[in-house]
Parts: C-alpha cells; sequence; structure tokens
C-alpha cells in the first residue's frame, strides 16, 4: 500500500496544532524553543532512520556493516537519542530529564555540528514548565502530535518542507511574540526584497552580523546559483543563535558558521586578527539600540566607550563615533569595514539615520563623500513585527563607478498591501523596487536619482521627500457646480417636506 505523502501545508498545520499543549500556559516567545527543538529532533530521527532502513536492504540486514555506514550520515543517533526512544518513555514521571539526555546524547554523537545548539532549552525546568505533573502531562501532549507527524524525506512533497515549515513556524511565533519577535526574525517579504537587492554570486562569502533566526541569510544563499557559497552570522541572544543552526541544518546548510556574542563588542569572524571579508553583508539590526557600547568597557565596568582608550582594535570608527543611544551607524560603520572589494550591503534601518546631525550627520558625510552609498529605499509602515514605524534599506556598494545616489520612495499605499495587524509587500511591489534599482532610473512620484552636488546642497540630509515629491494635487473644485448642487438639494428637500405636510394632514395631524 502506498502512503500519502505529505503537502507542506499539512506539515504547517499539524506542528502549529502542536503549540495547544503551551497556549494559555506560558508565553509563545518561551514555548517557542521547546516546539522547534521537538521538530529538530523528530525530523533528525526520521531521516536517520529512513537512511537506516534503505541501508539494511542494501546490505542484507549485516547489522555491523550498517552501524559503519551509518556513521557517515549527516547525523548520528544512537537508541537513546531518538525521537522513537522518548515517545516509548513519554509516560515516565521524569520524562523531562529523559528529553534533556537525550539531547545531551545527540549533541555528543555530532560535536563538530551541534556542539552547544541545545544549551539554553531545559525540557525539566519546574520555573518555565510548571509542576512536575503539569510539565509531564504537556511533554507526553508534545510528544504525541508529533509521533503523527512523518518527516521522513520520502513522505514529502517538496524540496525544502521542513526548512519552510520551520520558517512558517518562526513566522508564526514572531507575530504572537509582539516587539521580541523583532529580534529574532525578518519578514519573509524583506529578506526577499534584500536579497535580490545585493545579488549573490556563486562562491560569495554572505555574512549577517545581527543574523536572529537565520531568516535573511537563507534567503540570500537561495539566490545563489547551484547554492555554492558560504554562510556566516553572529547572533548575541543564546536562545535565537541555536534557533539560527537548527534553521542551517533543516534547509540543509551543514556548514554555516553562526556564532555567539555581541557583534559591536566582540566580533567574532575574522582573518589574522583582522575583520573578515564578505562580499555580500545583509542585516536587520535592532533599531536604534541603546548602550551598544557598553561591551566595549569590559564586563562590570562603568565606562564610556572613548576611541581614546584604544577599546576597538578594529578601527571601525575612525569616521566617527555614533551616539551611546543609538546604535544604528555602530552596526553599519561595522559592515561597510566587513565589506570586500567589490561587495554588496543590504541593511534595514529606521529613517533618523536618514537626517540625524551631531556625530551621525559626520559618519554618514563621510560615508557619501567615500562614494559607499548607492541607494535609499523608503518602506512602508508597519512591516516589521512589534514596531509600527516605517523603516529604509540602505544599500551600499565598494568601488562604485556611479556618483549619485537613486532614492526610492516604496511608502505610498498603493505600494503595499495593508494587514490587520501588519502591512505586507506583495510580489509587484517587491518587483518594482528591484526593476527600478536595477535600471537605477528616476520616476515620477516614486524614485529619483540624485547627483552628490544635490546631496551636498541638502547638507547630506537623506530624508527621501527631498528628492521624491510624491505629493499628489487635489483636483480643482468647480464652485459653480456645487452652488448648482446645493440649489438641486433644497429643491428635492422642498418636494418632500411638501409630501410629508400632505401625509400629516391625510392623518388628521
Amino acid at each position: 500500500m502506498t502512503l500519502k505523502k505529505l503537502t507542506q501545508e499539512e506539515v504547517n498545520a499539524t506542528l502549529w496544532r502542536a503549540c495547544d499543549t503551551f497556549r494559555g500556559k506560558i508565553d509563545s516567545a518561551i514555548y517557542k524553543d521547546y516546539v522547534l527543538v521537538m521538530l529538530f529532533i523528530k525530523y533528525v530521527s526520521d531521516i536517520y532512520n529512513e537512511n537506516k532502513q534503505e541501508m539494511m536492504e542494501k546490505y542484507d540486514n549485516d547489522v555491523e556493516m550498517v552501524e559503519r555506514q551509518m556513521r557517515y550520515e549527516r547525523f548520528v543517533l544512537d537508541e537513546i537519542s531518538t525521537f522513537d526512544y522518548i515517545y516509548y518513555k513519554r509516560n515516565q514521571p521524569n520524562i523531562g530529564d529523559v528529553i534533556n539526555k537525550a539531547l545531551e546524547r545527540v549533541e555528543e554523537e555530532n560535536k563538530t555540528k551541534l556542539r552547544g545548539v541545545f544549551k539554553n532549552i531545559d525540557f525539566n525546568s519546574e520555573v518555565v514548565l510548571g509542576s512536575t505533573k503539569e510539565r509531564n502531562t504537556m511533554m507526553k501532549n508534545l510528544l504525541e502530535d508529533f509521533r503523527d507527524l512523518d518527516l521522513r524525506p520520502s513522505r514529502l512533497i517538496g524540496d525544502d518542507v521542513i526548512g519552510n515549515a520551520y520558517e512558517y513556524m518562526i513566522g508564526n511565533f514572531a507575530s504572537d511574540a509582539g516587539k521580541k519577535g523583532g529580534e529574532f526574525f525578518t519578514p519573509a517579504e524583506v529578506s526577499e526584497l534584500l536579497a535580490r537587492l545585493v545579488k549573490p554570486r556563486e562562491n560569495d562569502r554572505i555574512y549577517d552580523p545581527t543574523c536572529g533566526s537565520g531568516s535573511l541569510l537563507i534567503k540570500a544563499f537561495n539566490k545563489v546559483p547551484n547554492k555554492k557559497a558560504q554562510i556566516y552570522g553572529q547572533e548575541r541572544n543564546g536562545q535565537t543563535h541555536s534557533l539560527c543552526r537548527m534553521n542551517m541544518f533543516l534547509h540543509k546548510i551543514d556548514d554555516a558558521k553562526i556564532e555567539w556574542g555581541d557583534t559591536l563588542a566582540n566580533p567574532k569572524h575574522l582573518e589574522d586578527d583582522k575583520l573578515m571579508k564578505f562580499q555580500v553583508v545583509v542585516a536587520n539590526p535592532p533599531f536604534s539600540l541603546d548602550k551598544w557600547a557598553s561591551g566595549f568597557a569590559g564586563e562590570g565596568s562603568d565606562r564610556d566607550f572613548n576611541m581614546e582608550e584604544n577599546l576597538d582594535p578594529h578601527k571601525r570608527f575612525s569616521w566617527g563615533v555614533p551616539p551611546k543611544s543609538k546604535g544604528d551607524y555602530a552596526f553599519v560603520l561595522h559592515m561597510l569595514h566587513s565589506l570586500s572589494e567589490g561587495g554588496r550591503m543590504g541593511v534595514v534601518l529606521p529613517h533618523g539615520v536618514l537626517f540625524r546631525g551631531a556625530s551621525e550627520g559626520k559618519i554618514r558625510q563621510q560615508i557619501i563623500d567615500m562614494n559607499l552609498l548607492d541607494a535609499v529605499i523608503g518602506l512602508p509602515a508597519n512591516l516589521f513585527f512589534g514596531t509600527g514605524i516605517p523603516a529604509c534599506i540602505l544599500v551600499f556598494k565598494q568601488n562604485r563607478d556611479r556618483k549619485d545616489i537613486l532614492f526610492i520612495d516604496a511608502s505610498g499605499d498603493q505600494h503595499y498591501e495593508k494587514g490587520k495587524n501588519q502591512n505586507k509587500l506583495r510580489e509587484q511591489d517587491i518587483q518594482r523596487i528591484t526593476d527600478t534599482y536595477e535600471k537605477y532610473e528616476t520616476i515620477d512620484k516614486y524614485s529619483y536619482a540624485a547627483t552628490i552636488d544635490e546631496i551636498k546642497e541638502n547638507d547630506y540630509n537623506l530624508n527621501i521627500p527631498r528628492y521624491v515629491d510624491t505629493f499628489e494635487e487635489e483636483e480643482l473644485i468647480d464652485m459653480e457646480e456645487v452652488a448648482q448642487n446645493i440649489k438641486n438639494i433644497k429643491a428635492e428637500l422642498a418636494e418632500v417636506e411638501a409630501q410629508m405636510e400632505k401625509y400629516l394632514e391625510e392623518l388628521g395631524l
């Protein structure tokens, strides 16, 4: 009998139902980790079991030969680290501890790939999951939900069903989490737009210094012909770092180099003690991060960040030091200093970076004078989780041939789809932005290629309305027509009143 294959929609729906185990008991920003880790373990187990079965058939049930061959699988499991073993133990009073030990075993058996990936998750936490009885019930329900989800590759319709399901779940969790959701997920449409703008190529190094759960990196990677590129990322939040690493594996990107730590205070991607260089950089850093420089002063120190103290060995802030209360340009400067010759960079930022003065104004002037800024793209409001403010995308290039800067205003109502809680870029909106950028053309009320002289005349202010006039003149009102309409309405009203009086007389009132 041929087993029915699962579609993307069926996998997504089953996973989302599994969240019912936690809804109303634990905040989604917390329980997302339990659901996504269980998805990862179930996926790895199902692949391992299917491959093992195929090996048994190939080698005529020669167990010793099969075990030798299975050591070369993407992930190596033993009896106590499989989902089936955990499920078999689901009624044990210490099921949370059983799961924890299974995860430790998975890490141990796959040290080079999975070391530390489960470090921030505890399936036996009384603080998070409640009393022994409560958490045992939740774990049993969770395991039973996943038991019914067959994730063997032969049972799935499509090549990237699990990776897509993981992104679907993270996106839904980000929506539930509100403001916190923006810390680990960039909306898929924005990620797609950024990936198209920077045009990754074969053998590129692709980097995101604030990679969150990795959605931007994956979108960029998927644009590369034959997917021959190297992924690099860094993430400060430990739980989100783990999500990103699992996300890479579920998208079959096994060699991604995702580091954990504060990119500004302690960048991890170095070569010969200098910042590594990348052909493509994409990022959606935290907007206007406060106290971004505190990490430079050392753990527990109350010193302010001071260039004279030489606290940044990479000299990223020689063009100016951003204000302590707004880290936007700190991330931009880090990325520009990480961009290789001929490199392309796209970053999502708040509009304040376009016009704020003081040290930010000096940095902006330096960047423009060095001919690094290629385009400024205004996005609609309410695209991002947790903030309704409109954002912009700045596109940078090393070794630019042009001497002007393209401005695109894609913020108007006609350039996006309005949603109940969040707006969305449609395919036609993304395509129009990328087409305009590629052609580098001026379009009335949409885009404008400004010369450097024009920008200097505006004191290096990049506020988009200074360059793209989207003002729509209101249609002139014909006062004679208005007067005639009022006269007609009064006449109609007089007729109605006369008719009403007639009816009232007939009724004797």
